[in-house]
């Protein structure tokens, strides 16, 4: 199997590892020492060269392809932990935000912010919508904000719940939904309509913390991950928002999920210190992935095929 059509499947956490592993059969191939801090969020760049880990407070880019356990890059300018990160659609750029108020905007080939923007508050998510010209994010005052980057500014800020922290925010595909979680467990769902968000559902998902929720490739469900130990899949056809399926089987929080790219399977991460693969059509957990010793906060899957240069 080439490089553009390998499966990358990494889980990192509290125990300072990146693990890789061979989604089929469970195992781990490769791990990676982070020594220098925890990992928060990891991502893997579109054309699959790099795993991106976000930590305390640096950035830190590694070879996929190499072998080396060093970083080959490093992206310096948060003053404390970075909780969200993800590449733009080219690869060219990606953002971050974290807990020092801050949401920036990275070229992969300059070690210092392009943007830099002030959200008032620490910042728990971020995500870059569909058209490559928004930012969605979220804060712990319990605010949702859509930033412009022509304009250079917010152009929507959105409060459902005073003093909640939000947690999390995804966009679909299409760009018609917006959806975001907050720490009392409730999920509130926006649509774009001829350009203005509307709200259109709240729903209490979980009784407990909501730690992420994402929405699939195609559109047709999202997912809910909370430290009840339950993932919830929700039928988002029609915008119905109802509840399909709830996943058991972790035995601590569950902090963090990864479609597939056909939408047909989620992995997700759990204080339990594993991983695991659902398979969505049943809600049944076909495989675990078993080998960190302390929490594992966070999974990435990218296993879509990369057209040639």
């Amino acid at each position: 199997m080439t490089a553009a059509d390998s499966v990358i499947l990494v889980t990192a956490g509290y125990d300072h590892t990146i693990r890789f592993w061979e989604a089929l059969s469970g195992a781990c191939s490769r791990t990676i020492q982070h020594t220098e801090s925890q990992i928060n969020k990891l991502c893997v760049s579109p054309d699959k060269r790099f795993v991106v880990a976000a930590g305390n407070p640096h950035v830190r880019f590694y070879d996929i392809q190499n072998g080396s356990g060093s970083p080959v890059m490093s992206f310096d300018g948060h003053q404390g932990n970075v909780t969200g990160i993800q590449f733009a659609a080219d690869g060219r750029w990606f953002v971050t935000c974290g807990e020092d108020r801050t949401v920036k905007l990275w070229d992969t080939r300059s070690p210092t912010p392009t943007r830099d923007y002030d959200h008032r508050a620490p910042v728990t998510d971020v995500q870059i919508h569909p058209n490559q010209g928004e930012l969605v994010t979220c804060d712990q005052m319990g605010t949702v904000k859509i930033w412009d980057l022509a304009a250079n500014s917010y152009t929507y800020q959105l409060l459902p719940e005073e003093d909640v922290a939000m947690r999390s925010v995804a966009v679909s595909a299409d760009g018609s939904t917006l959806v975001a979680g907050n720490n009392k467990g409730n999920c509130y769902i926006w649509k774009w309509v001829h350009s203005e968000l509307r709200p259109i559902k709240h729903l209490l998902a979980h009784k407990k913390y909501l730690l992420k929720c994402m929405i699939s490739p195609d559109s047709t469900k999202f997912v809910t991950c909370s430290s009840d130990f339950t993932v919830k899949v929700w039928d988002a056809v029609d915008d119905a928002f109802t509840l399909s399926k709830t996943l058991t089987g972790h035995q601590r929080w569950v902090w963090d999920c990864a479609f597939s790219a056909d939408s047909a399977y989620l992995v997700t991460a759990s204080s339990d210190h594993s991983a695991r693969l659902w398979d969505l059509s049943s809600g049944e957990s076909i495989r675990q992935y078993n080998g960190h010793h302390k929490a594992a906060v966070c999974v990435a899957l990218h296993d879509q095929p990369i057209a040639p240069q």
